[in-house]
């Protein structure tokens, strides 16, 4: 993670609080373990920005490292120059995410010599910032020590968030096949998606389906995606040909994906994939999302999407769920179901069987590859992104609970839920037509989410409770 920093600075007051102030927040990102472009002190006074032609040096610095640069962090160690500030945003032109920092006063050093106003001069940047129609986050505290726990913590925040937007930006999703006729719920809009940088490539399974035939049992890339397998999850009582079938379906998705330049997917699987061929996708499917390339069942890009919103926040596996079962009595909780191609990071421990709801229409041998478990009980963010054609948008909500150690006997993969304000939440899926599918994260990231979404990108988006 690459941030560019910019020094705020004024003339009039103190010149060793600029010195010193970057000194300090260099000193923290380095512990932190980020990269930074900024100025050498050297190139300006103090290393800092105040003048025009200081504001067109650092713009040009910052263009040049374009293809690092993943966020700016703006720092005010006196009440710096507002105007030298934005100019220096708008110059570079790199559009990426801002934070604005502004340095504490101490109560006992507030005489000419080492009061800093930065209380003051945040007020002054923030306001010709939204005049420049220059988006920024701001920190937990109007104004915070480098050094200080709440900062560090913002910046971790802050390097989530560019996380994001970064990584929504350059998204190319895989959209493996058709999406089944009986699920309207995941339609969506490639145009509407492509205008916030999403792109979509798609390919028909028929063309899936032809290569896998064509690939030898024994081809090198069939034999290590099943020895992959076989790490991956318990495949005790798996017949020996769904399992070939399966690594040779992973393996040309694989081959696919790569030369399709796509990092994440959404699959076509009810029922074709079980009636043409005979198996499920899910420990595929499972197994990507594992390792932070999240794939949704059904051809719900929008899920997978959501997904991928979510493992770029937390840098942890996410999963796609149904809002599926009332839990008992209990308002704040439901049980969250697949059948299930979640990632094994979610359960308590997993194996993998045949499909239960699918095997009654097309028989248990065609429906091998589910992994079947509970999820562990965790802290968990949600969140579902959708284009709305009516209004050109992209909306959604995102919010946090926890999957709880409540006992559950069912099939798949599930996980009972609780989250304040459910019946609420409910109602505003239902109300405003959301789709039945949630992606899920074991995390505390809903805050980084909707910053991300509504601020840099401009969604429609909730933030439950």
């Amino acid at each position: 993670m690459t941030f560019g920093l910019v020094v705020g600075n004024r003339g009039f007051f103190p010149q060793h609080l600029a010195e010193r102030g970057r000194q300090d927040m260099l000193a923290t990102l380095a512990t932190e373990g980020f990269r930074v472009v900024v100025l050498d002190a050297a190139d300006s006074r103090h290393g800092a920005i105040e003048s025009r032609d200081e504001a067109k040096a650092c713009a040009a610095l910052f263009r040049s490292e374009r293809a690092v640069i993943d966020g700016i962090i703006v720092t005010l160690p006196n009440f710096g120059d507002e105007r030298a500030v934005a100019e220096t945003l708008r110059l570079a032109g790199l559009d990426v995410p801002v934070l604005v920092h502004a340095a504490a006063d101490a109560p006992d050093l507030m005489t000419i010599r080492d009061r800093r106003d930065s209380f003051c001069g945040k007020i002054s940047v923030c306001n010709v910032l939204t005049q420049y129609g220059i988006p920024f986050s701001l920190t937990t505290r109007h104004t915070d020590r480098p050094d200080s726990q709440m900062f560090r913590a913002d910046l971790r925040r802050f390097a989530a968030v560019c996380r994001v937007v970064r990584g929504l930006r350059t998204a190319r999703i895989g959209a493996i096949g058709a999406r089944p006729a009986a699920f309207k719920t995941v339609r969506y809009s490639e145009k509407i998606l492509e205008a916030s940088g999403i792109a979509v490539e798609p390919i028909d399974l028929s063309e899936i389906l032809g290569r896998t035939e064509r690939m030898p049992d024994d081809a090198p890339a069939a034999v290590s995606k099943l020895a992959r397998i076989r790490e991956y999850v318990s495949t005790t009582g798996i017949p020996e040909s769904a399992l070939v079938k399966m690594a040779k379906l992973g393996a040309v998705i694989d081959q696919w994906m790569v030369e399709a330049d796509v990092t994440v997917s959404a699959v076509q699987c009810w029922t074709s994939l079980e009636e043409f061929f005979g198996v499920v996708p899910c420990t595929l499917m499972s197994m990507m999302s594992n390792d932070l390339l999240p794939s949704a069942c059904e051809v719900d890009v929008c899920g997978t999407l959501s997904m991928y919103a979510l493992a770029l926040a937390s840098e942890s596996p996410s999963a796609l769920l149904d809002w599926n079962n009332n839990y008992g009595d209990d308002p704040d909780k439901a049980v969250c179901f697949h059948c299930s191609n979640l990632p094994k990071h979610f359960f308590e421990s997993v194996r993998m069987d045949y499909q239960e709801i699918i095997a009654g229409t097309v028989g248990k041998e065609n429906t091998y590859g589910t992994c079947v478990g509970k999820v562990r009980a965790s802290p968990m963010s949600f969140a579902r992104f959708s284009t709305d054609d009516l209004t050109g948008k992209i909306r959604g909500y995102v919010g946090e609970g926890r999957f709880t150690d409540d006992s559950l006997e069912t099939f798949g993969g599930a996980g009972v839920v609780e989250i304040a304000g459910l019946q609420e939440l409910l109602r505003y899926i239902c109300t405003n037509g959301f789709e039945h599918h949630v992606a899920a994260n074991l995390s505390s990231v809903a805050d980084v989410l909707h910053e991300a979404t509504t601020r840099y990108f401009g969604w429609d988006v909730l933030r439950h409770r």
